[in-house]
């Protein structure tokens, strides 16, 4: 059985995983790069399972894939980015279950990196090494950073996956103890393809969608799903020009009275896109480009929005 088989549009990455297994050459530590939403996850949790199962008795192989199913094998270490209550830590569907809100997004905290150093030094348990899954590591600030190179330059039974966009996003000493592997977007009949199995076909109508996704299924999901979070009715009136200012402004008060400042900034990708498709003029892909530097200026939303639409309206 492929253990790869599930991850489609990632040849050169799956070979490159395949061979330091059948090679033994396994790296210390590995950096998965790409756009999110395109398998590195995936392709970190395949070649866990190849990594904490090889060496083992069929019997053995068979447990320590029901352990890795259900989360619970005692030789693999998952660390997502946190936000931070008092003295606890809390990753983004926790703090949604607690019903907690934050203003910054999470990161990876110096706090888990000692998690890392505590868990790699005690004894393999049940397989033949250790593996620490990091995602999102770009969220690191530079103390974590440097902590978590002081333990990829101890020498352990252990192997550790970064997952980030790119290199850039890390620091170059960290970098330099990982071997890449690069994750690249999906050509348009694998998106295609796999959005088809996870029953989300819709999304082939909308073009605008999959520009938005650039070769991740993942994202062109997040986004179909945020796109049904705005009101079919607003979305309609946001897909036609305003035909006078009074209702482009009326439009405005509309926008920032039903969505919150996240639905906003996701709603100025969504109709930069779809305009392009319709328009391609590159003077209102500047117009909304502006909208978002804007609303993260934390410019008063109503005002940015008010302009934009009164822009819109001169530009076409």
């Amino acid at each position: 059985m492929n253990a790869f088989e599930n991850l489609l549009g990632q040849s050169r990455a799956v070979e490159l995983l395949q061979q330091a297994i059948a090679k033994e050459r396994i790296a210390p530590a590995y950096l998965f790069c790409g756009s999110s939403g395109i398998g590195r996850t995936i392709a970190a949790k395949n070649f866990t399972q190849l990594l904490l199962t090889n060496g083992l008795s069929p019997e053995k192989q068979h447990l320590a894939c029901r352990k890795l199913h259900t989360g619970n094998h005692p030789d693999l270490l998952w660390v997502e980015p946190t936000f931070i209550k008092g003295n606890e830590l809390y990753t983004a569907a926790q703090a949604t279950e607690q019903g907690l809100q934050y203003k910054t997004p999470p990161k990876i905290r110096i706090e888990q990196i000692r998690q890392i150093t505590q868990f790699l030094n005690r004894p393999v348990l049940e397989a033949t090494r250790q593996v620490v899954i990091i995602e999102d590591a770009q969220t690191m600030a530079e103390a974590p950073a440097n902590a978590l190179l002081k333990t990829l330059e101890e020498p352990v039974n252990a192997t550790l996956i970064l997952i980030a966009p790119d290199p850039e996003s890390l620091l170059t000493t960290l970098v330099s103890r990982c071997q890449r592997i690069q994750f690249n977007p999906l050509s348009l009949q694998d998106l295609s393809a796999i959005l088809q199995k996870q029953n989300y076909e819709a999304i082939l109508e909308h073009p605008e969608i999959i520009a938005i996704a650039q070769g991740s299924p993942g994202q062109a999901i997040v986004a179909w799903e945020q796109l049904q979070l705005i009101p079919d009715e607003l979305l309609q009136q946001l897909k036609q020009v305003p035909k006078t200012p009074l209702e482009a402004l009326n439009l405005a008060q509309a926008i920032t009275t039903q969505l919150d400042s996240s639905a906003q900034l996701w709603l100025v990708d969504y109709l930069q896109s779809y305009y392009w498709q319709q328009n391609q003029q590159l003077k209102l892909m500047e117009t909304w480009e502006k909208t978002r530097q804007y609303l993260l200026s934390y410019v008063q939303p109503r005002l940015v929005w008010e302009c934009a639409l009164l822009n819109l309206i001169s530009d076409l």
